[in-house]
């Protein structure tokens, strides 16, 4: 058998060699059962009495009194029960564990080698360009005409686009998930761009481009959707502002660390306009967001694992307010997770922007949706702290991930949107626009307008920079300034 190691303890843990050992090690380690053999005498041995056994594992007690063997194991993010001739070998359970767990269990110690530092370039490149990753990366390869030649003031030892990038991204970037995914997507934005013209590297792109490439984002532009209907559309300001910030942030950070002689974008962003001007305005209304926690009641039954996953995605955004990406899986940061204090009291951890952890208590409602869905995947209702292993899981192996979770929040607009579809086509067409954030906005809007929660409070549950992007969400809502008007001109209404 291979020698694992475990890098998520310091200093790494070698795995034991037996494959028994190895289960129970990971048992331990993620904070759940991997693979566990019942048989009556194991019943006794661990539970008071058998009717301890029989209402702790009611499954494996019924199993048992006709079979000498059940096996327990885990797999595609739940726990599974059958007989012993029926279930997996351990070593297999033990190879998908390991795969699942990739990132934390690794063979051996590798030694840097030129291969492992192209493909340490590839990787981060991929971020921008996953596909044609070589081809990204030379178009980089070539030095502009801005780049320092003298090596004595390159402080970061870069000698093309390719290395000054990685260098950026893994400086600036690296911190947040969120960042990097953003910071990629605006980077591939602008050389995609670049490429289209025949123009680059990014090192030699005058000011002129960079003017143009900003007027380019203001543009208008035409879009077809699925039925073939065009639409015009435009790049909100939020979105040009970030681009512009991403574009701005890479020279001037070339440009301090000596990688360029000058610094083509200076002076073409205005900084925080995004963020004084930001008006949130998706706002999904009462009776939409009323028929949406109707679909909650309606499925109150459920037993279909696939519903359970469902309801308690649903619940996590509409009660916390978190981001779409905030949900996803994070295995080394072992992010997203709930954690029960000794009052009973949920509390939802996730890894924020700006490389921040928030905690977002969770209401009694959002409780039960979240326990079943638990005990569907063969957990206790309630967590434990020691658990390692994904708030959501998915059904061929891992975390759902960050398109996942968006797909089964449309799933339930759209299954919203079809009973309206006949009496209300005005809010079916609004329910096929929404996405996930919009029950951010409605989250910090019960908290900021319906409800009156001091804003800095807010702030803290909704992980702002900053305390005005909170108040934003009571200057897009007229209901507190129409109470205070009709107060104000009261007894000038006529009898």
């Amino acid at each position: 058998m291979e020698r694992w190691l475990d890098h998520g303890v310091t200093p790494a843990a070698l795995l034991p060699e037996r494959i028994e050992d190895a289960l129970t090690y990971l048992t331990h380690a993620l904070g759940h059962d991997c693979y566990e053999r019942w048989t009556i005498a194991r019943l006794k041995q661990i539970f008071p009495s058998l009717a301890d056994a029989k209402k702790s594992k009611p499954k494996i007690f019924q199993l048992l009194l006709d079979h000498d063997e059940v096996i327990q194991w885990w797999a595609h993010g739940r726990l599974h029960t059958a007989l012993a001739a029926d279930a997996p070998q351990p070593q297999t359970v033990l190879a998908g564990l390991l795969h699942t767990h990739r990132r934390r269990f690794k063979i051996g110690a590798l030694t840097p080698t030129v291969d492992n530092q192209v493909d340490e370039a590839s990787r981060w490149l991929s971020l921008i360009e996953s596909r044609r990753t070589d081809v990204l990366l030379t178009w980089l390869a070539r030095p502009g005409r801005f780049v320092n030649k003298d090596a004595a003031s390159n402080t970061i030892d870069a000698t093309n686009d390719a290395q000054a990038l990685i260098l950026f991204l893994r400086e600036r970037a690296s911190r947040s998930p969120h960042t990097l995914r953003a910071y990629a997507a605006d980077l591939r934005r602008l050389i995609n761009w670049a490429r289209d013209r025949g123009t680059g590297p990014l090192s030699d792109l005058p000011r002129n481009d960079l003017l143009a490439y900003r007027e380019m984002l203001a543009l208008p532009r035409v879009t077809t959707g699925a039925s073939g209907e065009q639409k015009i559309q435009r790049t909100s300001d939020s979105t040009q502002a970030r681009a512009l910030a991403v574009m701005a942030s890479v020279y001037q950070y070339w440009f301090d660390t000596g990688y360029l002689v000058a610094n083509p974008a200076s002076g073409l962003v205005a900084t925080n306009a995004s963020r004084n001007t930001f008006s949130p305005s998706r706002f999904l209304p009462p009776t939409i967001l009323a028929a949406c926690d109707q679909w909650m009641v309606d499925t109150n039954q459920a037993q279909d694992i696939a519903v359970l996953r469902r309801r308690a995605i649903w619940t996590a955004y509409r009660y916390s307010g978190v981001r779409l990406a905030e949900l996803a899986w994070d295995a080394l940061r072992n992010l997203p997770r709930v954690e029960v204090d000794g009052s009973g009291g949920w509390t939802l951890y996730v890894h924020g922007k700006g490389d921040k952890i928030r905690a977002v208590p969770l209401p009694l409602s959002a409780v039960a949706p979240i326990r079943s869905y638990r005990l569907a995947r063969g957990l206790n209702p309630d967590p434990s702290s020691y658990e390692v292993l994904p708030l959501i899981h998915g059904f061929k192996g891992g975390a759902l991930q960050a398109g996942g979770l968006y797909d089964e929040i449309k799933l339930i607009f759209k299954s919203i949107a079809e009973r309206l579809k006949a009496t209300d086509p005005g809010r079916t067409a609004l329910l096929e626009a929404a996405s996930p954030h919009w029950l951010r906005h409605a989250y910090a809007k019960a908290l900021v307008v319906d409800h009156r929660v001091p804003l800095p409070v807010a702030q803290s549950l909704l992980g702002h920079a900053s305390i005005q992007t909170t108040a934003a969400y009571a200057k897009t809502d007229l209901t507190q300034l129409r109470e205070f008007v009709d107060l104000s001109f009261k007894q000038d209404v006529p009898p």
